[in-house]
């Protein structure tokens, strides 16, 4: 076995650490299924506004989603292949 001593792996690395977070693991499962609403998150896992959002701006830092305003609603979306594909394989 040969390993690729070029190839860094940091981005995957911190993609991996931001997902290892269960909450952040189960927001990103459901954002994979249908775009939705901070408020729809926070009611369906039963946690503080206030938590779900911390998550959610991680998330978004992070670049494995994204916000889209409607009116005064923002949609999230997983925009990441690399988290759409651990999530199905987690799956």
């Amino acid at each position: 076995m040969e390993f690729d001593i070029t190839r860094k792996f940091t981005t995957e690395a911190e993609i991996l650490k931001v997902l290892g977070h269960p909450i952040r693991l189960k927001i990103v499962a459901g954002l994979c299924t249908h775009e939705c609403n901070v408020k729809h998150i926070w009611e369906c896992l039963g946690l503080p506004q206030a938590t779900v959002s911390q998550h959610l701006a991680l998330l978004k830092h992070k670049g494995i989603i994204e916000g889209k305003r409607e009116g005064v609603e923002v949609h999230y979306s997983v925009v990441n292949p690399l988290a759409k594909k651990l999530i199905t394989m987690l799956e």
